[in-house]
């Protein structure tokens, strides 16, 4: 068994190797290593598809090691067998996570991976990107209630006062999950009123609401407009107060985002609304 190797003095760097993106990698290596109460510096080495950048990587890597003097962990998704070969010369920790899953998945399935470079962005044209791409210009369109067109197209609706995290979770949705997402701001013309905003009455099931503690509000408000009515602690305390009443009365889930991830924040809203989507 190979001894770990020393804690160094900065970060641990970490590599994300890929012949794409490395978005996906780069995620996954997120989840896991945050389950370690240590430092880590990401580098992501996107588009290595061919063996001269696959050399340049391990080069970049074996640099990193000389100057810290521990290996680097590499994160890889380098489906093509002679790159992979040149990456296992580089002095690293290396994590194949193609070998890792692809591999188990072959024998389980009965079916051989087409282990294609780019597999990912070759299916640009299939319908879940494209439906992709269309959640997030609905998204970006709906956003802040900007526009009321085509709502009953929408698979959520997020309320909330303004700054508790429905523009993130909107976008989130959209990319993540191809989910077209709404979003209104309750203001205090709402809470007057004492009725959610007229253009949403039709489509009451679709709505889920975002609440955020009030110092939290106040603090996120104040990096915007310092010193200002609408990030006085006062004002926030009211408005989430208002907003949460207006929930209650009009029977909509809601959460508070104060303490959870975007991540958190989407997998609660999609097990209220119970949408599925095909890969």
């Amino acid at each position: 068994m190979t001894s770990p190797s020393p804690a160094p003095a900065g970060p641990r760097t970490v590599f994300i190797v890929s012949d794409g993106t490395g978005i996906t990698a780069e995620t996954f290596s997120h989840s896991i290593l945050a389950q370690f109460e240590t430092r880590f510096r990401n580098v992501r080495i996107p588009f290595v598809d061919t063996i001269d950048k696959a050399h340049l990587a391990v080069r970049r890597i074996n640099d990193a090691f000389e100057a810290e003097g521990v290996r680097p962990i590499v994160f890889t998704t380098l489906v093509d067998p002679v790159a992979n070969q040149v990456l296992r010369d580089a002095k690293a920790m290396i994590l194949n996570m193609f070998q890792t899953f692809i591999e188990p998945l072959e024998n389980e399935l009965g079916l051989k991976s087409t282990h294609a470079i780019g597999r990912l962005h070759q299916n640009a044209d299939t319908e879940a990107y494209k439906n992709r791409i269309e959640a997030i210009n609905f998204s970006l369109m709906h956003d802040d209630g900007q526009s009321h067109k085509n709502l009953a197209e929408a698979d959520v609706i997020l309320v909330g006062v303004s700054r508790s995290g429905k523009t993130p979770t909107s976008l989130y949705l959209a990319m993540q999950y191809g989910l077209k997402s709404a979003n209104y701001p309750l203001i205090p013309d709402d809470f007057e009123r004492g009725k959610l905003p007229s253009a949403l009455l039709t489509y009451k099931s679709k709505i889920f609401g975002l609440t955020i503690d009030p110092a939290r509000l106040s603090e996120i408000r104040n990096e915007r407009r310092p010193g200002s009515k609408y990030a006085a602690l006062e004002n926030c305390r009211y408005e989430v107060n208002e907003a949460e009443a207006m929930m209650r009365r009009e029977g909509i889930t809601w959460l508070s985002t104060t303490h959870k991830s975007i991540e958190e924040i989407a997998t609660t809203i999609l097990q209220e609304i119970k949408v599925e989507r095909d890969y």
